[in-house]
């Protein structure tokens, strides 16, 4: 049985998820396609992997095939990908792709990414293009550290400000359940909660707290990924 192995710090980019006016920015972890073909190729050669794609309506999946090096028989994984503003056949190619792999397990360990907030002092927030709020710094993953498929440990620094560590996480030892949210979590919870056109009162019933300061870290890993699900909830 081949082991799909865990990303290295130099795989893993850094994305600015959300902008605070005079609060900072939160980042989410993600990998690109080039990462994806690279641990394909490693683990089962240039003609042990294959990847197609279909377009059903307006979407466009894709099949990335693994040869079973024990029967030779191909296996299917599929997943779906949305457009990006700047190249929408391009970016349905490549993010349905990435997602193919997320099925077969590259990459998968960045769900369990903790909340990652940076905030101001830590990073330059500018006027964007479209008037609003954002943030052009260039963050890397300075280190990171598993244990089985979870992350337990991360540095992210910022290249633009002299590779300053901007985040780390993984000396708390206690449970995430006993760690509580932070003000700057709370700060980003609401942006991101307006973003998602949700409500608070909503939110908090799903979570089963009064207010958003009876969060706590396990609740915030919880929320990693999840805005689009919760604009659903009622």
């Amino acid at each position: 049985m081949i082991t799909i192995r865990k990303l290295r710090p130099d795989e893993i980019d850094c994305r600015v998820a959300s902008v605070t006016e005079g609060k900072g920015c939160s980042i989410l972890l993600y990998k690109d396609a080039r990462v994806d073909q690279n641990i394909l190729d490693e683990l089962f050669g240039q003609f042990g992997w294959k990847r197609s794609h279909q377009q059903i309506g307006d979407r466009l999946y894709c099949t990335v095939s693994i040869k079973d090096p024990d029967t030779g028989e191909w296996v299917d994984k599929q997943d779906v990908g949305t457009e990006s503003f700047t190249e929408p056949e391009k970016g349905q190619a490549s993010d349905s792709f990435k997602r193919a792999c997320f099925n077969w397990g590259i990459g998968r360990e960045l769900y369990t990414a903790p909340f990652i907030w940076i905030p101001e002092g830590k990073c330059t927030i500018k006027k964007g293009r479209n008037g609003k709020p954002a943030v052009y710094d260039r963050f890397v993953v300075k280190d990171i550290g598993y244990s089985g498929s979870i992350i337990t440990r991360l540095e992210i620094i910022n290249m633009s400000m002299n590779r300053i560590t901007v985040f780390s996480y993984g000396k708390d030892k206690r449970d995430p359940k006993d760690i509580p949210v932070k003000d700057a979590h709370i700060t980003a919870i609401k942006a991101n909660l307006k973003k998602a056109g949700i409500s608070e009162s909503v939110f908090l019933k799903h979570y089963g707290k009064k207010a958003l300061t009876d969060l706590s870290m396990a609740d915030v890993h919880d929320m990693n990924g999840r805005w689009q699900e919760m604009r659903n909830w009622t």
